[in-house]
């Protein structure tokens, strides 16, 4: 009877272990990042913030610049990674490109953050946006972004072989 018992209670344990540890084993299998683009009224500019998972990042950069590459402990890495989100993500407005200025970019330790901003065009109408960061490493890489702007939210997301989506205001 004790024997019976002692295994049902192993039992019980391992399945709330993997019960409380799958939420973990699935985020880290999840290749998504979010960016928001903010219309800031007092500046007149739009603030555009990209997230990525650390972990991804982690895996991202080493696939990208080499095995060498170390996002927590590099700046140059940092950089690097930086630069390579900013050149996977472009903008036109009213069909038109877009000069986006790199803000920076930090680690807070769960995810990667890299800020951008430009001056809110006149008149504007429209955007269309590119974003194909870590698309080309991982098929199923989604990166989706929110746009606020007076107070409302549009979504674009990109996956799969969406390569430029177009939101009209």
């Amino acid at each position: 009877m004790t024997m019976i018992k002692s295994t049902k209670q192993l039992i019980v344990l391992m399945l709330l272990a993997l019960i409380f540890s799958a939420p973990y084993t699935f985020a880290r299998q999840q290749k998504s990042a979010i960016s928001t683009i903010l219309f800031n009224a007092k500046t007149q500019n739009i603030e555009i913030m990209h997230r990525f998972r650390m972990h991804d990042a982690e895996h991202a950069v080493k696939h990208i610049f080499g095995k060498e590459a170390d996002i927590i402990n590099s700046k140059e890495t940092k950089e690097l990674f930086s630069d390579y989100i900013q050149q996977n993500f472009t903008m036109m407005a009213n069909d038109k490109p877009v000069t986006l200025i790199n803000v920076g970019y930090e680690n807070d330790g769960k995810f990667f953050w890299v800020y951008q901003e430009t001056s809110e065009p006149p008149a504007l109408k429209s955007l269309s946006i590119r974003h194909n960061a870590l698309r080309k490493i991982w098929p199923s890489q989604v990166n989706t972004i929110n746009i606020e702007r007076k107070g409302k939210v549009k979504t674009m997301i990109f996956k799969e072989s969406i390569d430029v989506l177009h939101v009209t205001f």
